[in-house]
């Protein structure tokens, strides 16, 4: 088979798989009051935001530009306020930092990382829906934004903006992990299209029912995953797709977080605070279990901790192992080990290493595909160097061994590259289709009647993947690798594991 079938065949298949071609559907416009009608592309989108303090608010700056412009306070990871001293340590560092890069002959380096979580990207500014509703529990953290879009009806508690507020027709998701699914649930069975920022949801459960519920109410929903559109990761689909490097058995991953970012570890968990009267700590737990109040367990600082967060796997497991599920065609493994760190009852380890093991596949317009081990590892550590890797080039986020050679990208599937170097190495030609950002896409989505190219029935299957780390990690002292029968969502040789799959939400919360 000639490399032009082969390209022509997969694109076929990515078509199938994604659903970019999916039958139109019937949704109810805001502005319809009587009968059932077609939202017209040049329709105006009302769109809600909900957890807008830090990565909920750049989601809403993507979706629309600000009426007022929006200046981030100065704070902590925690959510408190710099000092003032604080602050001239952090401008003294700054400075220096673009003394030494200017001494150096190049420009101050931008953190690109927090551009991309932000939204504080420069361009033109973007309108692709209204904002028309926004919500936080902390209105002094989330203040800022609010100013942002004076025009907007502010809420401290999502139940109220969705029994209040029908002319809303999509919800942007930016809260902790463990409040994804019980909101995501009630606006689609509202019939409100959904973004949801990664991960998907806490608990492998959540994510099935969520992808069910999607489907029933036939919804347009889309995961936050930003380096699904990203150029670097369609690149990296099409190069392992076209047989670039051959047929792949091995893919190693890596991430530094949470170091720097947050706490993890065998911690203790910080005593009981004041709650400040801005913050609603009741609508923050939801269904987590009730915990007295601490600023270090909340806003950036909850990832750390089971019982709101997922750790760096479901904070940058979405951006490192999407391209490989998507580029390998991967179902879900059939083992899966981990070790890791000291961990306790509140927080998950430091640092870990997680195996995957993923059966061999045939794919229509592919051919067959050999089974995969997948390392990933987090907290600093990073998997072996490949071979051919040249004398102080670093390992990058994401390696594939290939029979012919190798392939590495960064976060979020950024700017592939061979191993070794070629410069003169071009790529065949793109034949996945380029949709524009995540924003885009699902806006468009939204008003042309279609599946956006990263909706729950992508985005739930990856999570999915994502969160088997935490039950590996949770059941490593059993010493055992984990059997997984995905048809039936189980752990076939260790019973006790299949408990992790979901956990009793607090009185008065659900799904």
């Amino acid at each position: 088979m000639s490399k032009n079938e082969i390209k022509n065949l997969s694109r076929r298949n990515f078509l199938g798989t994604v659903g970019a071609a999916a039958a139109a559907f019937t949704i109810v416009p805001n502005h319809v009051l009587a009968g059932r009608g077609r939202m017209q592309p040049s329709d105006t989108v009302n769109v809600a935001g909900i957890g807008i303090g830090s990565q909920g608010g750049g989601d809403i700056q993507q979706v629309c530009a600000p009426d007022v412009p929006i200046e981030r306070p100065q704070r902590n990871n925690n959510g408190t306020p710099l000092t003032k001293q604080q602050i001239r340590e952090l401008e003294a560092q700054q400075a220096a930092r673009a003394a030494q890069q200017a001494a150096a002959g190049g420009a101050a380096v931008r953190d690109t990382n927090a551009i991309m979580q932000m939204g504080a990207a420069e361009r033109e500014p973007v309108k692709l829906a209204n904002i028309y509703a926004l919500c936080d529990v902390d209105t002094q953290y989330a203040g800022h934004i609010f100013k942002g879009y004076p025009k907007a009806k502010i809420y401290t508690d999502w139940r109220e903006m969705l029994e209040r507020e029908p002319s809303i027709d999509a919800v942007v998701i930016g809260t902790p992990d463990h409040n994804h699914a019980p909101i995501a649930a009630a606006f689609m069975r509202a019939k409100k299209h959904i973004y949801i920022e990664k991960p998907m949801a806490k608990t492998i459960y959540e994510c099935r029912r969520l992808a069910e519920i999607a489907k029933e109410m036939d919804v347009v929903t889309q995961m936050g995953n930003q380096g699904h559109a990203t150029e670097g990761t369609r690149q990296t689909v099409e190069w392992i797709q076209s047989g670039v490097i051959g047929l792949v058995k091995e893919v190693r991953l890596s991430t530094n977080r949470p170091l720097g970012f947050w706490p993890q570890g065998d911690l203790e968990r910080p005593g009981a605070m004041k709650i400040p009267k801005s913050l609603n700590y009741d609508i923050w737990l939801g269904p987590a279990p009730y915990k007295p109040y601490n600023a270090d367990t909340l806003h950036f600082f909850w990832r750390g901790l089971w019982d709101y967060g997922t750790g760096a796997m479901g904070d940058m497991g979405a951006h490192i192992f999407d391209a490989p599920i998507w580029a390998l065609n991967l179902g879900f493994p059939t083992k899966i080990h981990a070790t890791s760190t000291p961990y306790n009852d509140e927080y998950l380890p430091l640092a870990e290493t997680v195996v995957y093991e993923f059966p061999e596949r045939f794919e229509a317009g592919i051919g067959y595909m050999p089974a995969v081990k997948v390392t990933w590892c987090d907290g600093g550590l990073r998997p072996e160097r490949p071979a051919g890797l040249e004398p102080g080039r670093s390992v990058r986020d994401a390696t594939y061994i290939g029979e012919k050679g190798i392939i590495m990208h960064g976060s979020h599937g950024a700017n592939p590259e061979l191993v070794p170097a070629d410069p003169d190495f071009t790529g065949p030609d793109p034949w996945i289709p380029r949709t524009g950002n995540i924003f885009e896409d699902w806006i468009d989505a939204i008003k042309n009647g279609k599946k956006s190219s990263n909706d729950f029935s992508v985005s739930a299957k990856l999570t999915e993947i994502m969160l088997l780390t935490n039950i590996a990690v949770l059941s490593q002292r059993s010493n055992t690798t984990l059997e997984y029968d995905a048809a039936n969502m189980k752990i076939t040789n260790l019973p006790e594991a299949n408990d992790l799959f979901h956990y009793e939400y607090r009185p008065g919360w659900s799904m």
